[in-house]
């Protein structure tokens, strides 16, 4: 990949096939994700009656889908203190915002699947198709991210004998990706 230009009003990107394919194959994991979380919302009969769905008030258990999806509230780590002001609010909150989040999120991976070529080749996007990939690449990030534990103090690379090396290079290599895309979007 050369990175993303922007030529007639649209962004454009060649993918080699391995590239086309962990694209796809990373943002059909995390949409799989999040479409199971979906599928586990408590069916409410005044929201089957009002048209006003609910999602669930706990937060995910998985850390991975617990970093797609956080609390609205932060909870100090030392102290244990909570920014909340009601006790049961980020519950409320997440019921009530969780299943558009979810939405949104997986509607933006299907756009991301529809618009990487299967067997790699040209990528073609408007500038909302460049939203849904830039969603769906940050959201595969932060999945990676949390599953290798990455942090501010993780050398830009690690040995090769640890099992996290291979996956740190695809890490930043859709840190690269990504970059490249927001550039040429504020072009």
């Amino acid at each position: 990949m050369q990175g993303w230009t922007r030529k007639n009003g649209q962004l454009v990107t060649e993918l080699a096939q391995q590239e086309a394919a962990v694209v796809r194959g990373l943002v059909s994991q995390i949409r799989d994700m999040l479409a199971g979380r979906s599928d586990e919302a408590p069916q409410d009969e005044l929201a089957e009656l009002t048209g006003i769905r609910t999602g669930s008030s706990e937060p995910p258990q998985d850390r991975v889908l617990g970093r797609l999806l956080p609390d609205f509230y932060r909870t100090d780590p030392d102290t244990g203190e909570t920014d909340e002001e009601e006790p049961g609010a980020a519950g409320a909150l997440r019921s009530l915002h969780e299943p558009e989040l979810l939405d949104a999120k997986i509607g933006a991976a299907d756009q991301v699947l529809q618009t990487c070529p299967q067997d790699g080749g040209r990528v073609k996007l408007t500038a909302d198709q460049a939203d849904n990939w830039l969603t769906s690449l940050n959201d595969v990030r932060l999945a990676l991210g949390t599953a290798l534990d990455i942090s501010e103090e993780m050398p830009e690379s690690l040995p090769e004998d640890d099992p996290r090396s291979e996956h740190l290079g695809v890490y930043h290599w859709l840190t690269w990706v990504q970059d490249s895309l927001v550039s040429a979007l504020v072009e």
